[in-house]
């Protein structure tokens, strides 16, 4: 993967280029951000860039080197993920036995460590030393969600690189693009933070049938409350989609940001255009404020499930709270 094929992140892109360009590449780099950005492929296409037989600023993805890369077998690129829940001490110190030998070829050694955040105070410490004084010519990739999850003192030796949600028009068109549904493209970059989460939300089968429901619920609680308590008991608990109640909240939240978006004659920022008729209609029968408290019910029952509240309870509650107003 080079770097054209990552959608977005151009500032990023452009620091890691003139670096690449300019041949002043820094030993570490912490590349911030939530995750779906983009961190990953933007690692993955700066190491293969570095690797790259032709020694521009971006792979050609045509050489040797790019093809090992891109194989996931170049003997000089190093992954560590987290064994478990945490990067321990007993991964680094293995990497540092690796990264001790001569690279295959006269090029860069490369690790890239995911979930950096996670890393145990010992594995800190001790890649800590490993910054301090780099074999040359080695480059660490450390991938986080933000500069405040590392260490201060592993920030202050790595180079920051920030990442931020991706241009979900950028975004959009991109999964379009690639033979997807509009409708499930628009609404999946409203709720993830980057092209590859975004498509494989997309790609999950459950996705469409989770957006109808949304549709159906957000229809019918306002008039017709005791259906949609029975309709989320038989289309969501009584399926696979009860795994899904967290998503199921967050794109309610989004349907109702359409009643704010119809109010302001913001139709095309709509996540439900096809809807954007009967939501014209029904968005005046509350103020925005209502929209709003009913938005933040919603957002605040996604996060009492991420606090293990039963999400059959989250749900049931958000639904009471959208009758009562």
């Amino acid at each position: 993967m080079g770097f054209r094929e990552v959608v977005g992140q151009d500032r990023a892109k452009a620091l890691l280029q003139n670096a690449l360009t300019a041949h002043r590449v820094a030993h570490a780099y912490l590349f911030a951000g939530p995750a779906g950005s983009g961190r990953r492929e933007m690692a993955g296409a700066f190491a293969q860039a570095l690797f790259c037989e032709r020694g521009g600023n971006d792979a050609c993805g045509e050489c040797l080197e790019c093809r090992k890369v891109m194989h996931g077998n170049h003997p000089d690129l190093h992954i560590i993920s987290p064994d478990g829940a945490t990067v321990k001490i007993e991964q680094i110190r293995t990497l540092q036995r690796e990264l001790a030998y001569r690279s295959v070829g006269a090029g860069y050694k490369v690790y890239i460590i995911e979930a950096a955040e996670t890393m145990t105070v010992q594995a800190s410490n001790s890649l800590l030393k490993f910054l301090e004084e780099p074999p040359s010519p080695v480059v660490a990739i450390l991938l986080a969600p933000s500069a405040q999850a590392v260490l201060p003192t592993i920030l202050s030796r790595s180079q920051l690189v920030s990442f931020v949600p991706g241009d979900r028009e950028a975004l959009e068109n991109a999964l379009v693009q690639e033979g997807k549904s509009p409708l499930l493209a628009r609404a999946a970059v409203n709720l993830a933070s980057g092209l590859h989460s975004s498509r494989k939300l997309v790609e999950e089968n459950w996705f469409a049938d989770i957006r109808n429901v949304v549709i159906q619920l957000g229809k019918e609680n306002p008039t017709r409350f005791t259906a949609s308590l029975l309709q989320a008991q038989q289309q969501v608990f009584k399926t696979d989609l009860s795994e899904h109640v967290e998503i199921l909240l967050q794109l309610l939240a989004l349907w109702y940001r359409d009643m704010i978006y119809a109010m302001t004659d913001r139709q095309a920022q709509m996540v439900f255009p096809d809807q954007a008729e009967w939501i014209s209609k029904q968005a005046w029968s509350r103020s925005i404020q209502s929209w709003v408290a009913v938005m933040e019910s919603a957002l605040t029952a996604a996060r009492r499930i991420k606090a293990h509240v039963a999400p059959q309870l989250a749900l049931e509650q958000f639904l009471v709270n959208v009758r009562e107003g």
